[in-house]
């Protein structure tokens, strides 16, 4: 049941990402900043693709992929269609991820300390779902400042 509900929130959430790097009328502003905005909605973006990758896709996914989270905060000006692209792809490594879990595996350890504790698995996972809407909302924000 939870494992249902996740799978709706991180398919909800990403493709509302999509919609809105898609819809920068201006595909320059997708990396703006300006003083007290530390972050791009570009370099916002990048940080949960790479986050999602690593935390779902590696540890359930069992995917290659190797982070570098700096990068996700220096890299700029990465076309529209490639971040889009990114995300179609994490889609795809999430939902893969989350059919290899089971109800029951949720309420383990999650296999990695992320935080000064260790959490379960639905915990974790749930926390990752809070993390792409904060970051969503940045985004979204940003967005509607720079196209008004």
């Amino acid at each position: 049941m939870i494992i249902e509900t996740l799978r709706g929130l991180f398919n909800r959430d990403l493709n509302h990402l999509k919609t809105e790097i898609s819809l920068y009328t201006n595909e320059s502003d997708v990396w703006y900043i300006e003083k007290n905005i530390a972050n791009s909605a570009g370099n916002l973006c990048l940080h949960l693709i790479g986050n999602l990758n690593t935390y779902v896709g590696t540890v359930f996914g069992k995917t290659d992929y190797i982070r570098n989270r700096a990068l996700e905060f220096s890299l700029k000006n990465i076309p529209k269609s490639e971040l889009i692209n990114s995300i179609e792809e994490t889609i795809i490594v999430v939902n893969d991820a989350l059919n290899n879990l089971s109800e029951e595996e949720l309420k383990k350890d999650f296999p990695l300390l992320v935080f000064e504790n260790k959490t379960s698995t639905e915990f974790m996972l749930i926390h990752l779902t809070t993390h792409l809407t904060y970051h969503l909302g940045q985004v979204n924000y940003h967005r509607r400042l720079l196209n008004l």
